[in-house]
């Protein structure tokens, strides 16, 4: 066979202009857009966190950013400010210039003094924690002007919500952990038992991935499980997960009475997509329960899922009502602050990356729905449907709002 037969044939357009500048393909507008973040340090709720660390921060500056971090911010999270200057954030002592950012990052709602550093345009990203929520503070932002999103109600592409679930795995560790911490100290009993001795026995509401991390726990511990869902595609899925058969059942009230009036521990794991959590357990229910046994709400940031639940906080985390004790601290992830902080802050940085190539968070707004979905309040519109109601006040369509910025 000849040369000529063995050579492949090229076209000339795929080895034309392989060096050529091809100016028209460089996206100088997105360039342009980088973001300017502002950390304020947390002074409520014994919050011990911080929105962004030290490492995420240095990918961050690398890209372009712009990252105000208040002075000792990260301390709570062993992280010093010098951990953050190394890392090419900018060190401020006022809180009023971290509010100067375009962005302002936060691990705890702000309170109504930080709302009054806000202005016009400038975008609010933090937890709402339904308990703490008021009209002031939803007319406060109103007027500000600003956009609020939510951190619970964010939504990736596959519609989970990926601080819920990154938080829901260290919360649902926690919260077996601290209860049989509780357990204990109250009671005297060891939640795994031990030969001889029976173990404790735990209901679990809801299947999420609290449940999962926290049956994980407790499995681990020894302890005698109960599963409650109305999910039963959530209820197979976390036996799949777990890889062991459970004891699982709808919530049923006769099935729940007869559980909850034996149990030592049980664990509020149900998360709302909006709104307040469902209220699961009734005061007389609770009234029921066995004398000494353990309530621990991780629900409590949307409400909770007992009646008798009353927010608490790291400093005093717990009380006694009808004889049982209740631990309902709504940022329970603030007990392992630094490995909250890492967690958090790689999700933060991942969608102020898919920001800044939008250009710019208001712009991924419009083309990314989970995105959308924290939004709760919009250029002076609340456009949540559940705090309108809670509130009495007007609340507005998102999508006809920005439908109507595009046109």
């Amino acid at each position: 066979m000849s040369d000529e037969k063995k050579r492949i044939h090229i076209p000339q357009s795929l080895m034309q202009g392989q060096y050529s500048t091809q100016e028209q393909l460089l996206e100088v507008n997105k360039d342009s857009q980088k973001l300017f973040i502002g950390v304020p340090r947390e002074s409520i709720l014994q919050e011990n966190r911080v929105a962004l660390v030290p490492i995420t921060i240095k990918t961050l500056v690398g890209a372009g950013f712009r990252v105000l971090i208040e002075s000792q911010a990260g301390i709570k999270s062993n992280f010093t400010d010098n951990d953050f200057s190394e890392a090419g954030a900018e060190i401020v002592f006022s809180r009023k210039d971290v509010y100067q950012a375009e962005i302002i990052l936060k691990v705890a709602p702000p309170t109504l003094e930080e709302v009054e550093l806000m202005r016009p345009n400038q975008i609010l990203i933090s937890p709402l924690h339904l308990p703490l929520l008021s009209a002031e503070y939803i007319n406060k932002l109103k007027e500000k002007r600003v956009i609020a999103l939510a951190m619970e109600y964010i939504q990736d592409d596959s519609g989970y919500f990926p601080i819920v679930r990154i938080a829901s795995e260290l919360a649902g560790m926690a919260s077996m952990l601290t209860a049989a911490e509780l357990l204990a100290k109250g009671k005297g009993v060891l939640l795994g038992g031990i030969s001889g001795v029976p173990p404790a026995k735990v209901v679990i509401l809801g299947a999420g991935m609290v449940a999962e991390y926290a049956i994980r726990t407790a499995m681990g511990l020894g302890a005698d499980l109960r599963v409650f869902d109305n999910n039963i595609y959530k209820l197979k899925r976390l036996q799949d997960q777990v890889g062991r058969k459970l004891y699982t059942s709808s919530i049923n009230p006769i099935y729940l009475e007869r559980q909850l009036k034996t149990a030592d521990v049980v664990i509020g794991a149900i998360h709302s997509t909006e709104g307040r959590t469902p209220m699961i357990v009734t005061e007389d229910l609770v009234m029921k329960m066995k004398k000494g046994s353990v309530i621990v709400d991780v629900s409590i940031d949307q409400g909770g899922c007992f009646a008798t639940s009353e927010i608490t906080s790291l400093d005093q985390p717990t009380f006694i009502k009808h004889d049982i004790l209740h631990y309902c601290v709504p940022n329970i992830a603030s007990k392992y602050p630094r490995t909250a902080s890492v967690s958090m802050s790689n999700i933060m940085t991942s969608i102020f990356m898919d920001a800044a190539d939008m250009g710019g968070v208001e712009k991924l707004l419009l083309e990314h729905f989970g995105l959308r979905h924290g939004v709760y309040a919009y250029k002076g519109s609340l456009v949540n449907d559940y705090i309108g109601k809670r509130f009495g006040i007007k609340s507005t369509s998102l999508e006809l709002l920005i439908a109507s910025s595009r046109s």
